[in-house]
């Protein structure tokens, strides 16, 4: 699994930004495009009317002192004072229509570029390998999804919609101070912004260390408590409630904390930003003051400067917050990133093409393969499956059983030799035309939380409730389905907690029938169920594996005696291969093995007639009608 890290300090926000492109003007979606277009057009039009504001009070401040006129080109019947006034408001409220407009002819352009990365990083997850999700803590993979399309969207909305509106609105601003109150006023403005920009960017990179550990705090938590709460079962029979409990609260605790100095932190940081434009401010008005008192400027020139202050201070403190925003949202979007960077172990070949299924033949050809270099698991297995034939595997824990089923689905590539089926290496093949022609029933069968139907429709979902219905039939649990108060529509609970083993490897065996694979893997399916079961099952199963190619992986060696081969693992390699009876009169691993789970089956079931023996025992000395025997 190779992974290239990427940091949200090392990283361009231009070059977030230019990645982001794409998804806020996508090429497939004109409407989209024309909501930004328009979306831009408004910003720009709202901040050339927020800069008649101040100008409006000027005049008005100067007709109400009577040292000058409103400009000729404003109507006779808005030059007096009171219209002027009420002209001021109109262009404000004129300016905040504009803007709401903006916002909301934006906010589908914004959730589109969440939904469209939200779902790239859904599909990037499910293409990973196999190796990467027996890594990963699925609390935390969560938690960095949610926090990483909030990110995404923060740095969409306040990059666009206020980083640029503010850039506009102070180079607006510094032209008209420019030009008519010359460059002192400017040089001082500008100082100001340098200072006030140069400490939101200080402070708010000192912030980004404590959000981090604030973000891994949280991670960490919501993990424990989604591990612990999928595991309510195991917790429940070790009476750990306070075990748990306490390793949840260390993590919260740990977020308190950390979510503590965010806060403290960011009320330093307002407070030195307000410091820093309050003395700027000061300078400006006190120059502007001592203008009006040489009579070089009117009361009016001294509130249009501070008008203008005032107004500029609010995006000027917009932008402390758009950085923050931007650089914790990217520090959000940091590890979903990462995510994305993650290359799958497997991967199709350029020119993979998809896999044509004549026979069904599966045939190993001197398969070496190892998860660790250092551990090799198989070494060197040739073996053939024939189409419509059953192969057995059976051996000790540890063998590389289980392996050989993840290889044939390609979960993992192997270091040496080649897997081919119908003479088709695996390799060469896309892997959705590989797994289509293949069926799995696991040892372990995990259920989704959703309805029975809904768990069989799942291999193969447009089949229709005649076709669930008469694989449930076929896997022998259309009776017990019937019998349930919303029968197909029974919630299964989660992970199919509601249902026995042997439902849900019923389930499992239903949902395979309607996939209706030519290649059929069984591997362990009944091993973890009791003898009653297990027979019940088997027959379900000898019913589905007729006609296909199927690998049985077995640990109970009475579920094979009737495969056509039985190919016996010991450290990785083939040991011996027969049928049931010639591996027996050879008299070697297989036979061992055999009798060894005999000798146990038998024990089990001298301990079973004993216990029927002292219940109906217990059941005779209590009844009314036995009397004990007098001397």
């Amino acid at each position: 699994m190779q992974k290239k890290t990427v940091s949200s300090d090392s990283g361009s926000l231009f070059r977030t930004l230019r990645n982001l492109w794409p998804y806020m003007w996508p090429s497939d979606r004109p409407d989209l495009k024309l909501r930004v277009a328009v979306a831009l057009a408004l910003l720009v039009l709202a901040k050339v009317i927020l800069l008649l504001v101040p100008y409006f009070f000027k005049w008005a401040t100067d007709v109400l002192s009577g040292e000058g006129e409103p400009p000729a080109w404003i109507p006779a019947a808005l030059a007096g004072p009171v219209m002027l006034v009420v002209a001021y408001n109109v262009v404000r409220v004129g300016q905040l229509g504009f803007n709401q407009l903006r916002d909301a002819l934006f906010a589908r352009v914004g959730q589109h570029a969440v939904r469209q990365l939200a779902y790239k990083t859904f599909v990037h997850l499910h293409a990973l390998s196999l190796r990467f999700h027996l890594e990963r803590r699925t609390g935390g993979l969560s938690r960095i999804i949610e926090r990483g399309t909030k990110g995404i969207e923060i740095v969409v909305r306040f990059t666009i919609l206020n980083s640029v509106p503010t850039v506009l609105e102070f180079v607006l601003s510094a032209g008209i101070l420019l030009f008519v109150y010359g460059w002192t006023y400017l040089a001082v403005v500008a100082v100001t912004v340098w200072l006030y920009v140069w400490f939101t960017v200080k402070a708010s990179d000192w912030r980004i260390a404590i959000r981090r550990e604030m973000n891994r705090s949280d991670t960490d938590a919501n993990t424990k408590a989604v591990d612990s709460l999928l595991n309510y079962e195991t917790v429940k029979y070790f009476n750990n409630e306070e075990m748990e409990s306490r390793r949840f609260d260390r993590s919260m605790a740990r977020y308190e904390q950390a979510a503590t100095k965010t806060w403290t932190s960011l009320g330093w940081l307002n407070f030195g930003q307000g410091v820093i434009f309050g003395i700027g401010m000061t300078i400006i008005m006190v120059m502007s003051a001592l203008e009006v008192s040489r009579g070089t400027h009117t009361v009016g020139d001294f509130v249009f400067v501070n008008a203008l202050l005032i107004q500029l201070s609010i995006p000027l403190n917009f932008i402390g917050s758009v950085y923050r925003e931007i650089r914790q949202g990217l520090t959000d979007i940091e590890e979903m990133f990462n995510l994305l960077d993650v290359e799958p172990d497997v991967r199709d070949k350029p020119d993979a093409k998809p896999l044509r299924i004549e026979k069904g033949e599966v045939r190993f050809e001197d398969v070496h393969f190892a998860y660790d270099p250092a551990r090799p698991i198989l070494k060197g297995i040739s073996f053939t499956i024939p189409a419509g034939k059953t192969v057995a595997i059976v051996g000790p824990s540890g063998a590389g059983k289980s392996t050989i089923s993840r290889l044939i689905f390609r979960f993992y590539d192997i270091q040496k030799g080649a897997i081919l089926i119908d003479g088709q290496d695996v390799r060469d093949v896309t892997q959705e035309s590989l797994r289509r022609v293949i069926g799995m029933v696991p040892q372990d069968t995990v259920l989704f939380n959703d309805t029975i139907a809904y768990n069989i429709r799942y291999g193969r979902p447009d089949a229709s409730d005649e076709e669930v219905r008469n694989a449930a039939a076929l896997a022998q649990i259309d009776g017990f389905i019937q019998s349930l108060p919303d029968g197909y529509n029974s919630m299964v609970g989660e992970r199919g907690l509601k249902l026995s083993g042997g439902e849900k490897q019923r389930v499992a065996i239903a949902r395979t029938i309607l996939k209706a694979p030519p290649i059929l893997i069984l591997d362990e399916a009944t091993s973890a169920l009791d003898t009653h079961t297990e027979q019940e099952i088997q027959a379900a199963l000898d019913l589905v594996s007729r006609g296909r190619t199927t690998l049985v992986i077995a640990h109970r060696l009475s579920t094979v005696v009737n495969a056509d081969e039985i190919i016996v693992l010991r450290d990785g390699q083939i040991a011996e291969r027969g049928t049931h009876r010639s591996l027996l009169e050879k008299g070697g691993l297989y036979a061992e093995m055999w009798n060894r789970q005999r000798e146990a089956t038998e024990a089990e079931e001298r301990l079973r007639r004993a216990r029927e023996e002292d219940e109906m025992g217990i059941v005779v000395r209590k009844s009314p009608a036995y009397e004990e025997p007098k001397v």
